[in-house]
C-alpha cells in the first residue's frame, strides 16, 4: 500500500477532525480512509489514534509521528514546487552541438538574440562535424545538416540547406566550363570528407563523376574547401550558407547545370517526455529564427546565376 497516501490520510484525519471530512477532502470514502489509517498503524505497530463515537484523540506515539509526517510532506510539496518552478523558468546551462562552419558563421548572433531575451540561460557551444552521442557527451540540443532518419532521437526542422557546385572564374577560364556529369570527371574535385559523396550518391546515383583520381583536395572543414575553390584549385560542392559570400563577391560562380538534393538543418533532442524549459524555448526559438527562405540565400541581383539557384 502507499505509505505516503496513507501518511496524508492519518494527518487529513487529525487536522479534519474525522474520518468522514478527512474523506471528503481527499475526495475517497470514509472506508478507504480508515483502511489507510489502520495500516499505517499497523505497519508501524503502535497505535496512532484513539478513537470514540464522538472523538478523535492523538496518542503519544501518534503526536510524535504527525509532526514527522507533516515535516515529510511539506518536504516533498516544496520539492515539487521549485521542479514545477525548474520547469517553468528558462534558466540553467543548456549545452548545444552543431556543426563547425555553421557555428561560427550563423549562430552567433541567434545565441545572443535568445539570451537577451532569457538572460538566466548559459549556453556550452560545442562546435564539430562529426556526429556526438547526446546523451553520453551531455548536450541538450544537436543541430545536424543532412536528412533526419529515424532513430531514438526527435528532430525539428530549422532551415533549408541548398547545396551547389561551384568553382572561381579564374579555375573555369583556364580549365574550361563543365556542361555534363561526364565533363566533370576531367575537372579536379575539392571533397569534404565527412560527406563520403553522399551528396553525390543522391543526386547523380552510384555514379559519381568524381573519384580519388580527380579528388584534389580533402579536408573535413568547408571554411578550407571554399576558399582553395576561391584561390582556383578545383571545383567544391558546399552548402550555400558558405558560398553565398564569395558568390555576392564573384570569387565563386554556382554551376547551375548540376542541381543538387536540398537538405535541412535539424535541431534534434533525446526522447524525453517532459523536456526543460530551456531546451523547449531555444528550440521554439530557432525554429523561427532562419525563416524559410533564409537570409544566406535572398536573391543577389548581382549574381544572376546565383540568383536562379536559390529561386530554384
Amino acid at each position: 500500500m502507499n505509505k505516503l497516501l496513507m501518511m496524508k490520510a492519518f494527518t487529513s484525519v487529525v487536522t479534519e477532525g474525522s474520518f468522514h471530512k478527512a474523506a471528503d477532502r481527499m475526495n475517497l470514502s470514509p472506508q478507504l480512509i480508515s483502511k489507510y489509517v489502520s495500516q499505517l498503524e499497523s505497519d508501524l505497530k503502535t497505535r496512532l489514534l484513539t478513537r470514540t463515537t464522538r472523538k478523535i484523540n492523538l496518542t503519544e506515539a501518534g503526536h510524535i509521528y504527525l509532526q514527522r509526517c507533516q515535516q515529510v510532506l511539506l518536504d516533498i510539496e516544496e520539492m515539487e514546487n521549485s521542479l514545477t518552478d525548474l520547469q517553468n523558468q528558462v534558466t540553467g546551462t543548456l549545452n548545444i552541438s552543431a556543426p563547425m562552419s555553421f557555428g561560427i558563421h550563423h549562430l552567433s548572433a541567434p545565441i545572443a538574440a535568445f539570451q537577451s531575451r532569457y538572460p538566466s540561460v548559459k549556453v556550452q557551444l560545442f562546435l564539430t562535424d562529426q556526429k556526438v552521442d547526446l546523451l553520453e557527451a551531455n548536450v541538450d540540443i544537436a543541430l545536424r545538416i543532412g536528412h533526419l532518419k529515424n532513430s531514438s532521437l526527435i528532430g525539428r526542422k530549422i532551415a533549408p540547406i541548398r547545396m551547389v557546385t561551384c568553382a572561381s572564374p579564374q579555375y573555369l577560364a583556364e580549365y574550361g566550363e563543365p556542361k555534363t556529369a561526364e565533363d566533370l570527371t576531367q575537372h579536379r574535385y575539392l571533397r569534404y570528407s565527412y560527406s563520403e559523396g553522399r551528396e553525390l550518391t543522391e543526386s547523380w546515383g552510384e555514379h559519381s563523376p568524381f573519384s580519388e583520381q580527380n579528388t584534389q583536395l580533402v579536408s573535413n572543414n568547408g571554411d578550407i574547401l571554399i576558399n582553395a575553390a576561391i584561390r582556383h584549385q578545383g571545383i567544391a560542392i558546399q552548402p550555400t550558407f558558405l558560398t553565398y559570400n564569395a558568390v555576392a563577391r564573384g570569387e565563386l560562380v554556382v554551376l547551375e547545370q548540376f542541381p543538387l538534393q536540398m537538405m535541412g538543418l535539424y535541431a534534434v533532442y533525446p526522447n524525453r517526455q517532459f523536456l526543460a524549459s530551456k531546451i523547449r524555448h531555444f528550440i521554439d526559438f530557432i525554429s523561427g529564427y532562419y525563416g524559410e527562405l533564409p537570409y544566406w540565400d535572398k536573391p543577389c541581383d548581382r549574381h544572376p546565376s546565383y540568383t536562379a539557384t536559390v529561386e530554384r
